[in-house]
């Protein structure tokens, strides 16, 4: 602009014709450039400030109707000629006004433009402002040169090294201008492809920022608000205008704004580690408008601009990943159905409380518990019921014990307790409790229900150092309680692994005896007692260990319910004695019938009608030689055990309820049950002649039987007297050590011709 305004003051000069010689003093016209580059920085500088005020204008105005005026005559001092200039002061004075409107108006023009940026025809408001400039600096010339008067004198001289010609002047500004304007013209056209690219490729930012779905927020130094998306809009619920200029911690809770100033402070810092655009992570809590907070992952970058540190925040709402993540905590951590901490968490809790009970020197306690006859529960009312008491069991349980203990479901019915920093006294005494609370009864599904634990306990260190032996052996005490008649609480001692390791053997063995055939059948007679005959065998497991020797069927057929092989075994032996009863008669000897004891878990099982069809069909035996004896908890279940053993009858078997006396099925089930025959069991023929009790409750049964029509076996007879009894009472038949014990089938043959009553 300055030299614009130069080159045309001396191009003009250089076309003003005088009849004396006129040079130009070399340094007075470089000075003249001064004022006109100076004025023009200043006037633009002021008047492209942001915002267009009519005072800056005016300023504008002032300062370049100034340089221009300046620039005039200052140029017009270094003429060096035989004459003597003076001005006419009221056109000079008009000069420097009509410098100063057309400046004003120019300008005014050109920058007023800038806040309706996009206007139609923009650039001939731009051309006509160029032109009112030009003529503003043509005119001021040519009025200032009206008012300049010349006056020829003598002795002027030459011009010496400091001056130049016109010709080379003109020259040097021509060329200097059409240089100046060339590189002007081509660093314009650079700029402006440049702002345009720059232009596209901030709205190209623009539009991804204000499409992200995430908060994008840019801060400056002082951590203030510069730039605020629609997706910050959308999640903190501030317009744009009300967030921008606003502190960025707006936006934290209060109990999280250090943790949020930890995370910029390496940015405002500018620490030398952070390279530029280098970020951070950083989860915390947001905090909305309307006050509610929310969890949030917010990801931190910094840049420098001008000197200053500037940083972004992309900030994304996790409540969902949140609750994702808490969802999997519980499926891993806590039980499905009572939400109670599962063995994971149990197993991590107790590590923590081990940990702290080598440095206070505190014990730790662990319960183990188990619910006695919740399998029964569970298979008669059905797998809802059984769950509903589970979450009834597990709400008493956390009544029971402190809020520092953790009440654990491992799995079906058992549950751990951890208790950390206890003592022995203390554990029994909650022990007691528990029992205590269980000795009333848990109404389910409007159903009252009793269920009784027993818990096995140990403590920490005396009985394990590790996780695991502490729980073994407290599960070791819970068995104990279990053989010993359940509904208690037991201390882990170290006599008991022998029991424990004693029955892992036997379940070992169990299942490898089927396969190696360890098992085989004793049979003991069972004599008519009026006749004294051989009137059948009942068919008797025996298992022949081979490092434990032979094992009692009192300790491996409750081991075998348990653990489902009696269906296995139970089978086995079903066969075997068709097999062995046909393969007597096959023999010669006298058709008898063989009796099988059925287990609750046999009779229960599906099927088991072809199960005993097979067997008899696969043998050969006739369905009338064989006896199943039933216990009474096998039909407890009325309705579907009178249906089995109905299909029982209709295939011709004889059917016996074993041990009676000693269940708990009422004696109205008799009249519905299709049996044959009643078995007193032993415990009452045993003590016959000494309890009178006993000899009652035998004489009722036997006649109970016969007014059913009902035949009657006594079981356990070792005595004369005691067979003198039955006889008397007309017991039907017996068996017991008194005609033989069990013996394998080989001896059958000579039993039967030697046996009489």
């Amino acid at each position: 602009m300055g030299m614009g305004i130069w080159s045309m003051h001396f191009i003009a000069m250089l076309a003003f014709r005088m009849p004396i010689i006129v040079t130009y003093n070399t340094w007075i016209v470089l000075v003249s450039i001064i004022p006109a580059i100076s004025a023009s920085f200043l006037a633009l500088h002021i008047i492209s400030r942001p915002e267009l005020k009519r005072s800056r204008a005016i300023l504008s105005a002032v300062l370049m109707a100034t340089g221009i005026v300046s620039m005039h005559y200052i140029g017009m001092a270094a003429m060096q000629m035989d004459a003597i200039v003076r001005y006419n002061p009221l056109l000079w004075g008009l000069s420097a006004l009509i410098a100063f409107i057309a400046s004003l108006t120019a300008l005014y023009l050109m920058y007023s433009v800038k806040k309706r940026a996009g206007q139609p025809r923009l650039w001939r408001r731009k051309a006509i402002a160029a032109l009112i400039m030009g003529a503003a600096v043509s005119t001021m010339h040519y009025t200032g040169m009206a008012s300049a008067s010349f006056h020829n004198r003598h002795n002027m001289g030459h011009a010496g090294d400091t001056t130049l010609s016109n010709t080379i002047l003109a020259y040097a500004i021509s060329i200097g201008m059409l240089v100046i304007l060339g590189m002007m013209f081509t660093s314009t056209y650079v700029n402006r492809r440049f702002e345009s690219q720059s232009l596209e490729s901030e709205r190209k930012f623009r539009s991804v920022i204000e499409s992200a779905s995430d908060a994008i927020i840019l801060a400056d130094s002082h951590s203030i608000i510069r730039s605020w998306n629609r997706g910050a809009q959308l999640m903190f619920g501030y317009t744009e205008k009300e967030a921008i200029g606003k502190p960025l911690d707006m936006t934290i809770p209060d109990r999280f704004k250090q943790i949020h100033a930890d995370g910029l402070y390496p940015y405002l810092m500018q620490e030398p580690h952070l390279s530029p655009g280098a970020g951070r992570r950083l989860e915390l809590y947001g905090l909305r408008k309307d006050g509610t907070e929310f969890p949030m992952e917010l990801s931190l970058a910094g840049w420098e601009e001008e000197g200053h540190p500037f940083f972004s925040s992309i900030i994304r709402d996790i409540t969902e990943r949140k609750k994702a993540e808490h969802k999997i905590n519980q499926m891993i951590y806590l039980d499905p159905l009572t939400g109670l901490p599962n063995r994971h968490l149990l197993h991590d809790r107790l590590k923590e409380a081990m940990d702290q009970a080598d440095e206070s020197g505190l014990m730790i306690g662990i319960m183990f518990l188990d619910l006695d006859r919740f399998k029964y529960i569970n298979d008669t009312l059905g797998h809802t019921m059984g769950d509903l008491l589970l979450v009834e069991v597990s709400i008493r349980l956390r009544e029971c014990v402190d809020k520092q203990d953790t009440v654990s479901r491992q799995g079906g019915d058992e549950f751990i307790v951890l208790l950390p920093g206890t003592s022995q006294e203390d554990m029994t005494r909650k022990a007691q409790k528990i029992l205590q609370t269980f000795s009333q009864s848990v109404l389910v599904g409007g159903q009252e229900m009793f269920v009784t634990p027993s818990i096995g306990m140990s403590l920490y260190p005396n009985d394990g150092n590790n996780r695991d032996t502490l729980i073994k052996n407290a599960d070791t005490a819970m068995y104990r309680v279990k053989e010993q008649g359940k509904n208690n609480y037991q201390f882990y001692t170290s006599d008991m692994n022998e029991v424990v390791s004693r029955r892992m053997n036997l379940e070992i063995g169990l299942r490898k005896g089927i396969i190696k055939n360890e098992f085989t059948v004793h049979y003991q007679p069972q004599v008519d007692i009026l006749s004294g005959t051989v009137v059948g065998v009942e068919a008797l497991l025996r298992w022949q260990h081979p490092q434990l020797g032979l094992i009692s069927p009192a300790e491996f057929i409750p081991l075998a319910e348990e653990t489902g092989l009696i269906i296995p075994i139970g089978e086995w032996v079903l066969r075997e004695a068709c097999r062995q009863n046909k393969e007597w008669q096959d023999a010669n000897l006298p058709p008898m019938r063989i009796a099988v004891n059925i287990s609750t878990r046999q009779f229960q099982q599906s099927g088991f009608v072809e199960v005993v069809s097979r067997a008899l069909k696969d043998t050969g035996l006739e369905p009338k030689y064989l006896e199943l004896e039933l216990t009474e908890s096998i039909v407890q279940n009325s309705v579907h055990a009178i249906a089995i053993m109905h299909k029982l009858k209709e295939m011709g078997l004889f059917l016996s309820i074993d041990d009676f006396g000693t269940g708990y099925s009422s004696l109205s089930y008799l009249k519905l049950f299709p049996i044959d025959s009643l078995k007193i069991d032993q415990s009452f023929t045993r003590n016959l002649m000494e309890d009178a009790k006993d000899e009652a409750l035998v004489h009722t049964i036997i006649n109970m039987a016969h007014n059913l029509g009902l035949k009657v076996i006594a079981e356990g007879v070792e005595t004369g007297e005691q067979l003198q009894y039955l006889l008397q009472r007309h017991c039907n038949e017996a068996q017991g050590y008194y005609f033989s014990k069990p013996v394998p089938p080989d001896n059958i043959s000579n039993l039967l011709g030697s046996v009489s009553a």
